[in-house]
């Protein structure tokens, strides 16, 4: 199960971390030089409301940056357990997963759980 938020932000994502070695570890992800670690709160929220319907199956996390200015090289990371990443690289992540889930019941429940706005 896959919860994907897209964002149309302008310049580029990026994985700040502070502290570590004397103080705690902070990952802070920031698109254009601006702090948006809220975005990834953001996505993790969303991820355990998911979790907390869907039970067993595995829940991930995306990030995906539709305008950004993405390096031509790498450029796509994680920050606690969300991908923040391009759109083809999203299409390639979701393509290379595999496993059996009954679409049919997991839909409804999560129609069931959260209504359309």
């Amino acid at each position: 199960m896959w919860v994907i938020d897209a964002k149309r932000y302008k310049g580029r994502p990026d994985l700040k971390i502070e502290g570590g070695i004397l103080s705690p570890r902070v990952e802070k992800l920031t698109v254009g030089g601006r702090d948006r670690t809220k975005l990834v709160d953001g996505v993790l929220k969303q991820m355990d409301l998911v979790r907390a319907v869907v039970g067993d199956l595995p829940v991930f996390g995306a990030l995906c940056f539709i305008e950004a200015d993405w390096p031509l090289i790498a450029g796509t990371f994680r920050t606690r357990g969300v991908h923040v990443l391009m759109p083809r690289k999203l299409r390639k992540l979701l393509t290379e997963q595999t496993g059996e889930v009954d679409v049919a019941a997991t839909h409804r429940a999560l129609a069931t759980h959260f209504p359309p706005a």
